[in-house]
């Protein structure tokens, strides 16, 4: 796969995203239970602090390093849990924006690195796969079956 196919697949899956949870209400999307007790709101925050994750420790990763485990916060469900509280208090507008805001920095991004990073399977690649197209579409399913259970699908 090389960078435009790669950037496709990730826009591919942004709009998959962004359609899961178009038309709903601000009410609906501040609605608690469909991963647990996370809401829309709570899914796009989350969305965000892994794409806050990817610009962080891609770079490093180009560069041979090795990003820190997530064992030093008792696990990915631990920092999840841990980032999904502190983000709570965010408004919707705010978790909006900071998502549109960070999703333009990292498709920037991406758009430098070098191309030898999308054409063959890279720890780059492998860490872009989970933070992103694979990311986005695990959770527009979630959001589409706690729509369809609503009977808002």
């Amino acid at each position: 796969m090389d960078r435009p196919a790669l950037l496709e697949r990730i826009r591919s899956a942004w709009e998959a995203l962004e359609r899961s949870h178009a038309g709903l209400s601000d009410a609906q999307l501040i609605q608690p239970g469909i991963a647990g007790d996370w809401s829309v709101k709570d899914i796009l925050a989350h969305v965000t602090t892994w794409e806050e994750e990817s610009l962080k420790y891609l770079p490093l990763i180009i560069e041979g390093g090795q990003p820190p485990r997530y064992a030093r916060y008792g696990g990915i469900d631990a920092f999840n849990a841990m980032m999904t509280t502190q983000k709570r208090g965010l408004s919707l507008a705010d978790v909006r924006e900071k998502m549109h805001e960070v999703h333009a920095r990292l498709i920037e991004f991406l758009q430098g690195v070098p191309e030898a990073q999308f054409v063959r399977e890279t720890r780059f690649r492998r860490r872009l796969r989970l933070d992103t197209y694979r990311h986005y579409l695990e959770h527009a399913r979630a959001i589409g079956q706690w729509r369809a259970k609503l009977g808002d699908a």
